[in-house]
């Protein structure tokens, strides 16, 4: 038992690193859409869209704005993706009915939303960090209502935690947005091990699917993570824009008020911006993310 928590909790740590090279400029793209907010009247949006925030983000900052906010999650995501697959491991160790059983769909799924419940735990206050540092200067920009408090510039991750822990309620203030959160993560998660592992056995034909290789294992990941984002990218607007609300003046009593809120300014296209980076992003990530876990797997193996 211990030996297989230490391989998931390695495995899952290398994982969460290549996902996050692959996928955070991506990541900054979405984030920036998400958090700028429907326009004052007469005014037109901070960014028409994403190869409009890519241009703008490069003029304005260079290539560095693109990795902006990657200090926090560079910090953490070992411990995310390795408490991810972890938590995804002892599940399916409670799950089959002897050891060495292969799971099928529906037991992924269980193990996934497992998963991402464990998984909410590290990401809520990851991701706060994360989307202040990204949109901070979209809010400013945007003439977002009640963005004083965002007029500065954070000058980094732990100044980012400084401040939340001193004047946002203590740590408290760190898991703004846990219930968006948990309502990504868990069905997300479920979505995404459950696709994995079908397409993986569409691949292999009904044989063992151990023996695929990097290019089958490349696509299975890359539908695994546009899955995830197909299922719950509505839940994450929801949770960027409570994350970076003004805690002084907000304007989103929770989960419910702020997804009442983005519909009613701006109906369906609201809950979908930064889909387009999103799904951009998903596809090489999360390939990269699930071929780093199952190459380090194997090699511990």
């Amino acid at each position: 038992m211990g030996g297989e928590v230490a391989k998931d909790l390695t495995a899952g740590t290398f994982a969460g690193a290549a996902q996050l090279l692959v996928g955070h400029p991506f990541d900054t793209i979405k984030v920036k859409l998400q958090s700028q907010g429907a326009p004052a009247p007469g005014r037109p949006a901070k960014y028409a869209g994403a190869v409009d925030a890519v241009r703008k983000i490069l003029a304005e900052e260079g290539t560095k704005g693109l990795y902006k906010g990657m200090g926090a999650p560079l910090a953490t995501v070992a411990v995310s993706n390795a408490v991810l697959f972890c938590a995804r491991g002892q599940m399916e160790t409670l799950l089959r009915d002897h050891p060495g059983q292969h799971l099928d769909v529906g037991q992924q799924i269980i193990a996934g939303a497992g998963a991402g419940m464990a998984v909410s735990f590290v990401a809520c206050p990851t991701e706060l960090v994360k989307c202040k540092l990204q949109a901070q200067s979209a809010l400013a920009a945007a003439g977002v209502e009640n963005v004083a408090v965002h007029r500065h510039h954070y000058k980094g991750p732990m100044d980012v935690v400084k401040q939340v822990l001193r004047n946002e309620g203590g740590i408290f203030g760190l898991f703004k947005g846990l219930i968006p959160t948990l309502l990504r993560e868990v069905p997300g998660n479920a979505a995404m091990f459950g696709a994995y592992q079908a397409t993986k056995q569409m691949l292999a034909g009904g044989k063992d699917t151990s023996q695929l290789g990097k290019g089958s294992q490349i696509l299975a990941g890359g539908v695994a993570g546009a899955t995830f984002w197909i299922s719950v990218h509505p839940t994450d607007v929801i949770k960027s824009v409570i994350q970076v609300d003004d805690h002084r003046h907000p304007k989103y009593a929770g989960t419910v008020d702020a997804f009442r809120k983005v519909y009613a300014a701006e109906s369906v296209k609201g809950l979908y911006r930064g889909f387009g980076p999103a799904m951009a992003r998903s596809v090489p990530a999360n390939a990269a993310c699930f071929v780093a876990y199952e190459m380090v797997s194997e090699a511990l193996s």
